[in-house]
Protein backbone atom coordinates (compact mmCIF):
# COMPACT_ATOMS: atom_id res chain seq x y z
CA UNK A 1 0.00 0.00 0.00
CA UNK A 2 1.55 3.66 -1.30
CA UNK A 3 2.00 5.61 1.39
CA UNK A 4 0.78 8.74 0.23
CA UNK A 5 -1.13 11.35 1.55
CA UNK A 6 -4.92 10.53 0.41
CA UNK A 7 -6.20 7.07 1.06
CA UNK A 8 -9.41 6.67 -0.14
CA UNK A 9 -11.87 3.17 0.26
CA UNK A 10 -14.20 2.24 -2.92
CA UNK A 11 -16.37 -0.95 -2.27
CA UNK A 12 -16.94 -2.28 -5.83
CA UNK A 13 -14.41 -2.61 -8.24
CA UNK A 14 -16.58 -3.14 -11.25
CA UNK A 15 -17.17 -0.55 -14.15
CA UNK A 16 -17.89 2.38 -11.81
CA UNK A 17 -15.49 1.70 -8.72
CA UNK A 18 -12.55 0.65 -11.27
CA UNK A 19 -12.99 4.06 -12.78
CA UNK A 20 -13.25 6.21 -10.07
CA UNK A 21 -10.09 3.87 -8.58
CA UNK A 22 -8.22 4.47 -11.47
CA UNK A 23 -9.33 8.37 -11.85
CA UNK A 24 -7.72 8.87 -8.27
CA UNK A 25 -4.75 7.02 -8.73
CA UNK A 26 -3.99 9.16 -12.04
CA UNK A 27 -3.92 12.23 -9.71
CA UNK A 28 -1.18 10.50 -7.26
CA UNK A 29 -4.17 9.24 -4.56
CA UNK A 30 -4.07 5.67 -3.59
CA UNK A 31 -7.15 4.03 -3.13
CA UNK A 32 -8.19 0.17 -1.71
CA UNK A 33 -10.63 -1.07 -3.57
CA UNK A 34 -13.03 -3.81 -2.02
CA UNK A 35 -15.14 -6.47 -3.75
CA UNK A 36 -17.55 -8.85 -2.48
CA UNK A 37 -17.09 -11.51 -5.03
CA UNK A 38 -13.52 -12.69 -5.92
CA UNK A 39 -13.37 -11.35 -9.08
CA UNK A 40 -14.48 -7.69 -9.50
CA UNK A 41 -16.64 -7.76 -12.41
CA UNK A 42 -20.04 -6.66 -11.06
CA UNK A 43 -22.59 -7.27 -13.54
CA UNK A 44 -20.22 -7.66 -15.88
CA UNK A 45 -20.07 -10.55 -15.09
CA UNK A 46 -23.16 -11.65 -13.34
CA UNK A 47 -25.97 -9.53 -15.32
CA UNK A 48 -24.62 -9.18 -18.52
CA UNK A 49 -26.14 -12.36 -20.57
CA UNK A 50 -23.20 -14.91 -21.52
CA UNK A 51 -23.70 -14.04 -25.60
CA UNK A 52 -21.88 -10.76 -25.09
CA UNK A 53 -18.68 -12.11 -25.30
CA UNK A 54 -16.52 -9.02 -26.92
CA UNK A 55 -18.31 -6.66 -24.78
CA UNK A 56 -17.60 -8.70 -21.61
CA UNK A 57 -14.34 -9.29 -22.54
CA UNK A 58 -13.39 -6.08 -23.40
CA UNK A 59 -14.49 -4.15 -20.05
CA UNK A 60 -12.80 -6.93 -18.07
CA UNK A 61 -9.87 -5.98 -19.55
CA UNK A 62 -10.44 -2.09 -18.95
CA UNK A 63 -11.20 -3.13 -15.15
CA UNK A 64 -7.81 -5.31 -14.81
CA UNK A 65 -5.64 -2.79 -16.42
CA UNK A 66 -7.64 -0.07 -14.14
CA UNK A 67 -6.80 -2.43 -10.99
CA UNK A 68 -3.37 -3.18 -11.68
CA UNK A 69 -2.43 0.20 -11.19
CA UNK A 70 0.09 0.25 -8.39
CA UNK A 71 -1.88 2.68 -6.33
CA UNK A 72 -4.41 0.32 -6.28
CA UNK A 73 -4.78 -2.02 -3.37
CA UNK A 74 -7.64 -4.99 -4.36
CA UNK A 75 -9.34 -6.70 -1.34
CA UNK A 76 -11.85 -9.30 -2.92
CA UNK A 77 -14.20 -11.23 -0.95
CA UNK A 78 -15.12 -8.65 1.40
CA UNK A 79 -18.89 -7.35 1.70
CA UNK A 80 -19.44 -4.45 2.99
CA UNK A 81 -22.39 -4.84 5.80
CA UNK A 82 -21.53 -8.85 5.65
CA UNK A 83 -17.51 -8.79 6.42
CA UNK A 84 -16.81 -5.37 6.82
CA UNK A 85 -19.64 -2.61 8.25
CA UNK A 86 -20.39 0.43 7.23
CA UNK A 87 -19.43 2.29 10.72
CA UNK A 88 -16.30 0.63 11.19
CA UNK A 89 -15.22 1.92 7.39
CA UNK A 90 -17.16 5.01 8.18
CA UNK A 91 -14.72 6.27 11.33
CA UNK A 92 -11.46 3.97 10.40
CA UNK A 93 -10.27 7.64 8.88
CA UNK A 94 -10.18 7.29 5.36
CA UNK A 95 -10.11 10.46 3.37
CA UNK A 96 -12.90 9.35 1.66
CA UNK A 97 -15.15 6.32 0.97
CA UNK A 98 -17.14 5.67 -1.94
CA UNK A 99 -19.64 3.27 -2.89
CA UNK A 100 -19.65 1.82 -6.09
CA UNK A 101 -21.89 -1.29 -5.01
CA UNK A 102 -24.35 -1.40 -7.65
CA UNK A 103 -28.06 -2.09 -7.53
CA UNK A 104 -28.18 -6.10 -7.22
CA UNK A 105 -31.45 -5.99 -5.35
CA UNK A 106 -34.65 -5.85 -8.53
CA UNK A 107 -37.22 -3.76 -7.45
CA UNK A 108 -40.58 -5.49 -5.90
CA UNK A 109 -43.22 -6.21 -8.14
CA UNK A 110 -45.92 -3.85 -7.43
CA UNK A 111 -48.43 -6.77 -6.60
CA UNK A 112 -49.59 -7.38 -3.17
CA UNK A 113 -48.26 -10.42 -1.80
CA UNK A 114 -46.54 -11.45 -4.73
CA UNK A 115 -43.18 -12.30 -3.58
CA UNK A 116 -44.53 -15.02 -0.61
CA UNK A 117 -44.30 -16.72 -4.27
CA UNK A 118 -40.45 -16.41 -5.28
CA UNK A 119 -39.18 -19.34 -6.35
CA UNK A 120 -42.71 -20.61 -6.85
CA UNK A 121 -43.59 -19.48 -10.10
CA UNK A 122 -42.32 -16.08 -9.26
CA UNK A 123 -38.65 -15.43 -10.28
CA UNK A 124 -36.70 -11.84 -10.42
CA UNK A 125 -34.22 -11.40 -13.08
CA UNK A 126 -31.17 -10.46 -11.34
CA UNK A 127 -30.93 -14.61 -10.23
CA UNK A 128 -32.41 -15.49 -13.14
CA UNK A 129 -29.52 -14.42 -15.56
CA UNK A 130 -26.85 -15.21 -12.79
CA UNK A 131 -27.95 -18.51 -13.28
CA UNK A 132 -27.99 -18.35 -16.88
CA UNK A 133 -24.55 -17.17 -16.89
CA UNK A 134 -23.00 -19.74 -14.87
CA UNK A 135 -24.92 -22.91 -15.29
CA UNK A 136 -22.78 -24.23 -17.80
CA UNK A 137 -19.42 -23.84 -15.03
CA UNK A 138 -18.60 -27.66 -13.76
CA UNK A 139 -18.88 -26.44 -10.40
CA UNK A 140 -21.49 -23.77 -10.41
CA UNK A 141 -23.88 -24.89 -7.04
CA UNK A 142 -26.37 -21.81 -6.76
CA UNK A 143 -30.07 -21.65 -7.64
CA UNK A 144 -31.24 -23.41 -11.12
CA UNK A 145 -34.60 -22.63 -13.03
CA UNK A 146 -36.44 -24.68 -15.35
CA UNK A 147 -37.38 -22.73 -18.59
CA UNK A 148 -40.83 -23.48 -19.31
CA UNK A 149 -42.93 -22.04 -22.34
CA UNK A 150 -45.50 -19.87 -21.90
CA UNK A 151 -43.55 -17.49 -19.55
CA UNK A 152 -44.77 -14.15 -18.92
CA UNK A 153 -42.39 -11.29 -18.79
CA UNK A 154 -42.84 -7.90 -16.50
CA UNK A 155 -40.74 -5.34 -17.76
CA UNK A 156 -40.25 -2.91 -21.16
CA UNK A 157 -36.52 -1.99 -20.88
CA UNK A 158 -33.29 -4.00 -22.48
CA UNK A 159 -33.14 -6.37 -19.82
CA UNK A 160 -36.53 -7.56 -19.49
CA UNK A 161 -35.57 -8.36 -23.57
CA UNK A 162 -32.80 -10.40 -22.53
CA UNK A 163 -34.79 -12.39 -20.40
CA UNK A 164 -36.95 -12.88 -23.25
CA UNK A 165 -33.83 -13.82 -25.10
CA UNK A 166 -32.82 -16.55 -22.63
CA UNK A 167 -36.09 -18.21 -22.37
CA UNK A 168 -36.22 -18.22 -26.07
CA UNK A 169 -32.87 -19.83 -26.84
CA UNK A 170 -33.76 -22.27 -24.04
CA UNK A 171 -36.68 -23.30 -25.87
CA UNK A 172 -35.60 -23.45 -28.71
CA UNK A 173 -32.09 -24.98 -28.78
CA UNK A 174 -33.72 -27.78 -26.19
CA UNK A 175 -36.47 -28.71 -28.87
CA UNK A 176 -33.85 -28.44 -31.62
CA UNK A 177 -32.06 -30.90 -29.67
CA UNK A 178 -34.65 -33.56 -29.81
CA UNK A 179 -34.96 -33.50 -33.80
CA UNK A 180 -30.94 -34.44 -33.61
CA UNK A 181 -30.03 -30.03 -34.50
CA UNK A 182 -27.24 -29.35 -31.95
CA UNK A 183 -27.25 -25.20 -32.51
CA UNK A 184 -25.32 -23.81 -29.81
CA UNK A 185 -26.58 -20.18 -28.14
CA UNK A 186 -23.95 -18.13 -30.44
CA UNK A 187 -25.53 -19.42 -33.25
CA UNK A 188 -28.86 -18.48 -32.20
CA UNK A 189 -28.20 -15.43 -30.84
CA UNK A 190 -27.84 -13.89 -34.19
CA UNK A 191 -31.18 -15.26 -35.03
CA UNK A 192 -33.88 -17.70 -33.93
CA UNK A 193 -35.38 -16.89 -37.03
CA UNK A 194 -32.78 -17.32 -39.25
CA UNK A 195 -31.67 -20.72 -37.59
CA UNK A 196 -35.30 -22.08 -38.02
CA UNK A 197 -36.07 -21.10 -41.63
CA UNK A 198 -33.02 -22.27 -42.45
CA UNK A 199 -33.85 -25.62 -40.84
CA UNK A 200 -37.17 -25.00 -42.38
CA UNK A 201 -38.87 -24.86 -39.47
CA UNK A 202 -41.17 -23.02 -37.02
CA UNK A 203 -42.11 -22.26 -33.55
CA UNK A 204 -45.64 -24.23 -34.27
CA UNK A 205 -43.53 -27.13 -35.42
CA UNK A 206 -41.27 -27.11 -32.31
CA UNK A 207 -44.42 -27.20 -30.28
CA UNK A 208 -43.67 -23.50 -29.08
CA UNK A 209 -46.12 -21.16 -27.92
CA UNK A 210 -42.99 -18.64 -26.41
CA UNK A 211 -42.46 -16.60 -24.04
CA UNK A 212 -44.81 -13.00 -23.56
CA UNK A 213 -43.45 -9.89 -22.41
CA UNK A 214 -46.11 -7.24 -20.71
CA UNK A 215 -45.46 -4.00 -20.69
CA UNK A 216 -47.27 -1.05 -19.22
CA UNK A 217 -47.11 1.81 -21.77
CA UNK A 218 -46.95 1.84 -25.65
CA UNK A 219 -44.04 0.38 -27.03
CA UNK A 220 -42.53 4.01 -28.62
CA UNK A 221 -42.44 4.42 -24.78
CA UNK A 222 -39.94 1.43 -23.74
CA UNK A 223 -36.76 2.79 -22.45
CA UNK A 224 -34.54 1.25 -24.75
CA UNK A 225 -32.90 4.22 -26.68
CA UNK A 226 -30.47 6.56 -24.18
CA UNK A 227 -30.57 9.02 -27.05
CA UNK A 228 -32.08 12.45 -25.38
CA UNK A 229 -36.08 13.50 -25.54
CA UNK A 230 -35.83 16.58 -24.87
CA UNK A 231 -37.78 18.55 -27.12
CA UNK A 232 -41.00 17.38 -29.17
CA UNK A 233 -39.08 16.42 -32.18
CA UNK A 234 -36.48 14.05 -30.25
CA UNK A 235 -39.32 13.05 -28.45
CA UNK A 236 -40.46 11.44 -32.04
CA UNK A 237 -37.21 10.35 -33.20
CA UNK A 238 -36.59 8.31 -30.00
CA UNK A 239 -39.87 6.81 -30.01
CA UNK A 240 -39.42 5.54 -33.70
CA UNK A 241 -35.75 3.92 -32.43
CA UNK A 242 -37.62 2.49 -29.38
CA UNK A 243 -40.26 0.90 -32.16
CA UNK A 244 -37.55 0.15 -34.29
CA UNK A 245 -34.85 -1.64 -31.40
CA UNK A 246 -38.64 -4.04 -30.26
CA UNK A 247 -39.63 -4.88 -33.53
CA UNK A 248 -36.18 -5.69 -34.48
CA UNK A 249 -36.11 -7.86 -31.00
CA UNK A 250 -39.12 -9.94 -31.97
CA UNK A 251 -38.73 -10.41 -35.37
CA UNK A 252 -35.09 -12.34 -34.63
CA UNK A 253 -36.12 -13.93 -31.52
CA UNK A 254 -39.88 -14.42 -31.90
CA UNK A 255 -41.17 -13.66 -28.24
CA UNK A 256 -44.38 -11.86 -27.98
CA UNK A 257 -45.54 -8.32 -26.29
CA UNK A 258 -48.28 -7.17 -25.13
CA UNK A 259 -48.27 -3.18 -24.55
CA UNK A 260 -50.40 -1.49 -22.72
CA UNK A 261 -51.13 -3.86 -19.39
CA UNK A 262 -50.39 -3.59 -16.00
CA UNK A 263 -50.33 -6.31 -13.32
CA UNK A 264 -52.91 -5.71 -10.37
CA UNK A 265 -53.03 -9.11 -8.60
CA UNK A 266 -51.93 -12.32 -8.80
CA UNK A 267 -53.11 -16.04 -9.17
CA UNK A 268 -52.41 -18.19 -6.95
CA UNK A 269 -52.76 -22.22 -7.43
CA UNK A 270 -52.32 -24.92 -4.39
CA UNK A 271 -49.66 -22.54 -3.16
CA UNK A 272 -47.97 -21.42 -6.44
CA UNK A 273 -48.02 -18.75 -8.38
CA UNK A 274 -50.19 -19.57 -11.67
CA UNK A 275 -50.24 -16.20 -13.76
CA UNK A 276 -51.40 -12.27 -13.03
CA UNK A 277 -54.54 -10.52 -13.31
CA UNK A 278 -53.77 -7.64 -15.51
CA UNK A 279 -55.89 -4.00 -16.41
CA UNK A 280 -55.44 -2.55 -19.82
CA UNK A 281 -54.02 0.92 -19.64
CA UNK A 282 -54.05 3.81 -22.57
CA UNK A 283 -51.95 6.75 -22.38
CA UNK A 284 -53.53 10.46 -22.46
CA UNK A 285 -51.94 13.66 -22.49
CA UNK A 286 -48.59 11.89 -21.69
CA UNK A 287 -50.48 10.41 -18.53
CA UNK A 288 -50.91 6.85 -17.76
CA UNK A 289 -54.45 5.57 -16.51
CA UNK A 290 -55.95 1.89 -16.37
CA UNK A 291 -59.21 0.97 -18.14
CA UNK A 292 -62.11 -0.37 -16.19
CA UNK A 293 -62.21 -4.34 -16.56
CA UNK A 294 -59.78 -7.69 -15.70
CA UNK A 295 -57.63 -9.75 -18.06
CA UNK A 296 -56.76 -12.77 -15.99
CA UNK A 297 -53.48 -14.40 -18.06
CA UNK A 298 -52.41 -18.20 -16.45
CA UNK A 299 -48.95 -18.92 -16.84
CA UNK A 300 -46.40 -21.54 -15.88
CA UNK A 301 -43.90 -19.05 -14.82
CA UNK A 302 -43.95 -15.44 -14.21
CA UNK A 303 -40.21 -13.32 -14.59
CA UNK A 304 -40.27 -9.52 -13.27
CA UNK A 305 -37.56 -7.22 -14.74
CA UNK A 306 -39.14 -3.64 -13.51
CA UNK A 307 -35.46 -2.34 -12.71
CA UNK A 308 -32.56 -2.68 -9.70
CA UNK A 309 -31.93 -1.18 -6.88
CA UNK A 310 -28.79 -0.98 -4.04
CA UNK A 311 -29.05 -3.67 -1.34
CA UNK A 312 -30.32 -1.82 1.55
CA UNK A 313 -26.94 -2.13 4.14
CA UNK A 314 -27.55 -1.03 7.76
CA UNK A 315 -25.89 1.78 9.12
CA UNK A 316 -26.06 3.92 5.38
CA UNK A 317 -29.77 6.22 5.65
CA UNK A 318 -31.95 5.59 3.07
CA UNK A 319 -34.67 7.17 0.85
CA UNK A 320 -37.38 5.24 -0.21
CA UNK A 321 -35.63 2.24 -2.55
CA UNK A 322 -32.16 4.33 -2.66
CA UNK A 323 -29.69 5.46 -0.67
CA UNK A 324 -30.34 9.08 1.28
CA UNK A 325 -28.08 11.40 -1.22
CA UNK A 326 -27.39 14.72 0.42
CA UNK A 327 -25.54 16.36 -2.46
CA UNK A 328 -26.47 16.30 -6.25
CA UNK A 329 -23.30 17.38 -7.07
CA UNK A 330 -21.13 15.22 -4.94
CA UNK A 331 -23.88 12.36 -3.90
CA UNK A 332 -22.47 12.12 -0.76
CA UNK A 333 -24.72 9.88 1.83
CA UNK A 334 -27.12 12.19 3.88
CA UNK A 335 -24.60 12.64 7.18
CA UNK A 336 -21.62 11.55 6.13
CA UNK A 337 -19.96 14.45 4.03
CA UNK A 338 -17.07 12.17 2.97
CA UNK A 339 -18.69 9.16 1.96
CA UNK A 340 -19.63 9.27 -2.38
CA UNK A 341 -22.04 6.89 -3.78
CA UNK A 342 -21.26 6.76 -7.62
CA UNK A 343 -22.22 4.40 -10.34
CA UNK A 344 -25.81 2.12 -10.52
CA UNK A 345 -25.73 2.74 -6.46
CA UNK A 346 -28.00 6.27 -7.37
CA UNK A 347 -28.93 5.86 -11.22
CA UNK A 348 -30.15 2.20 -10.33
CA UNK A 349 -29.63 0.87 -13.24
CA UNK A 350 -27.36 -1.98 -14.71
CA UNK A 351 -26.34 -0.02 -18.16
CA UNK A 352 -22.82 -0.35 -18.69
CA UNK A 353 -22.07 3.10 -20.32
CA UNK A 354 -23.81 5.07 -18.18
CA UNK A 355 -22.16 3.27 -14.68
CA UNK A 356 -18.99 3.88 -16.26
CA UNK A 357 -19.46 7.77 -16.91
CA UNK A 358 -21.23 8.21 -13.91
CA UNK A 359 -18.43 6.51 -11.82
CA UNK A 360 -15.56 8.85 -13.62
CA UNK A 361 -17.82 12.31 -13.17
CA UNK A 362 -18.20 11.84 -9.44
CA UNK A 363 -14.78 10.29 -9.11
CA UNK A 364 -13.79 13.89 -10.84
CA UNK A 365 -16.58 15.67 -8.67
CA UNK A 366 -14.43 14.15 -5.76
CA UNK A 367 -10.81 15.01 -6.65
CA UNK A 368 -11.10 18.42 -7.90
CA UNK A 369 -13.54 19.85 -5.36
CA UNK A 370 -12.33 17.19 -2.51
CA UNK A 371 -8.78 16.40 -2.80
CA UNK A 372 -7.46 19.92 -4.39
CA UNK A 373 -4.65 19.22 -6.12
CA UNK A 374 -5.90 17.56 -9.65
CA UNK A 375 -3.52 18.16 -12.46
CA UNK A 376 -6.63 17.41 -15.21
CA UNK A 377 -8.79 19.25 -16.25
CA UNK A 378 -11.91 18.16 -15.98
CA UNK A 379 -15.35 18.76 -18.34
CA UNK A 380 -17.28 21.95 -18.58
CA UNK A 381 -19.99 20.09 -16.88
CA UNK A 382 -18.62 18.60 -14.02
CA UNK A 383 -16.58 22.31 -13.75
CA UNK A 384 -19.51 23.98 -13.19
CA UNK A 385 -21.39 21.82 -10.63
CA UNK A 386 -18.17 21.79 -8.55
CA UNK A 387 -18.40 25.74 -8.61
CA UNK A 388 -21.93 24.67 -6.86
CA UNK A 389 -20.63 23.00 -4.02
CA UNK A 390 -17.18 23.96 -3.88
CA UNK A 391 -17.13 27.16 -1.31
CA UNK A 392 -19.04 25.05 1.42
CA UNK A 393 -17.02 21.95 1.49
CA UNK A 394 -13.27 23.02 0.03
CA UNK A 395 -11.58 24.08 3.08
CA UNK A 396 -13.11 21.88 5.16
CA UNK A 397 -11.64 19.09 2.92
CA UNK A 398 -8.93 20.02 0.82
CA UNK A 399 -6.12 19.59 4.03
CA UNK A 400 -7.71 16.22 5.09
CA UNK A 401 -5.37 13.35 4.71
CA UNK A 402 -4.77 10.06 6.59
CA UNK A 403 -2.90 10.27 9.69
CA UNK A 404 -0.14 7.71 10.31
CA UNK A 405 -2.46 6.00 13.04
CA UNK A 406 -5.36 5.33 11.34
CA UNK A 407 -2.99 3.90 8.12
CA UNK A 408 -1.56 1.56 10.24
CA UNK A 409 -5.55 0.90 11.21
CA UNK A 410 -6.46 0.18 7.81
CA UNK A 411 -3.07 -1.26 6.69
CA UNK A 412 -3.55 -3.99 9.45
CA UNK A 413 -7.64 -4.42 8.65
CA UNK A 414 -6.47 -4.84 4.66
CA UNK A 415 -3.91 -7.47 5.77
CA UNK A 416 -7.12 -9.49 8.49
CA UNK A 417 -9.06 -9.73 4.84
CA UNK A 418 -5.88 -10.08 2.61
CA UNK A 419 -4.98 -13.36 5.05
CA UNK A 420 -8.80 -14.95 5.04
CA UNK A 421 -9.25 -14.96 1.57
CA UNK A 422 -5.59 -16.26 0.65
CA UNK A 423 -4.98 -13.00 -1.71
CA UNK A 424 -1.39 -12.61 -1.63
CA UNK A 425 -1.37 -9.44 -3.26
CA UNK A 426 -0.51 -10.07 -7.03
CA UNK A 427 -3.77 -9.13 -8.85
CA UNK A 428 -3.24 -10.43 -12.43
CA UNK A 429 -2.54 -13.72 -10.81
CA UNK A 430 -5.42 -13.82 -8.33
CA UNK A 431 -7.64 -12.86 -11.42
CA UNK A 432 -5.83 -15.82 -13.35
CA UNK A 433 -7.06 -18.44 -11.25
CA UNK A 434 -10.26 -17.66 -10.43
CA UNK A 435 -11.73 -16.71 -13.89
CA UNK A 436 -14.63 -19.07 -14.83
CA UNK A 437 -14.58 -21.44 -17.68
CA UNK A 438 -16.71 -19.80 -20.22
CA UNK A 439 -19.44 -21.02 -22.40
CA UNK A 440 -17.60 -20.33 -25.58
CA UNK A 441 -14.48 -22.25 -25.14
CA UNK A 442 -16.52 -25.32 -23.95
CA UNK A 443 -18.20 -25.08 -27.18
CA UNK A 444 -14.58 -24.93 -28.99
CA UNK A 445 -14.02 -28.49 -27.00
CA UNK A 446 -16.65 -29.92 -28.21
CA UNK A 447 -18.46 -29.62 -25.15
Amino acid sequence: MSPTKHLVAVFGGAVSGSEAAFQLAERGIASIVFDQNALPYGKIEDGLPKWHTKLRDKEIKRINEKLSHPLVTYVPLTKLGRDISFEEIAFMGFCAVLLAIGAWRDRPLPVAGVDEYEDKGLIYQNSFIYWYNHKHEPNYKGKTYEIKDGTIIIGGGLASLDVAKVIMFELVQKALKERGHDIDLFKLDRSIAKVLEKLDLTLDDLGIKGCTLYYRRRIKDMPLSPAPADTPEKLAKVQMIQEKILNNYRSKYLFNVEPLHVPVDKIVEDGKLTGLVFQRTKIEHGKLDTIPGEIRVNAPCVISSIGSIPHMIPGIPTKGQTYDIEDAVYCSIAGYPRIFALGNTVTGRGNIKESMAHGREIAENVIEGYMGHANGTPKDEVKERIRTAITKITEEIRNCSVTDENRARIESMVAEHHKRVGYEGDYMAWVDEHMPVRLEELIDAGH
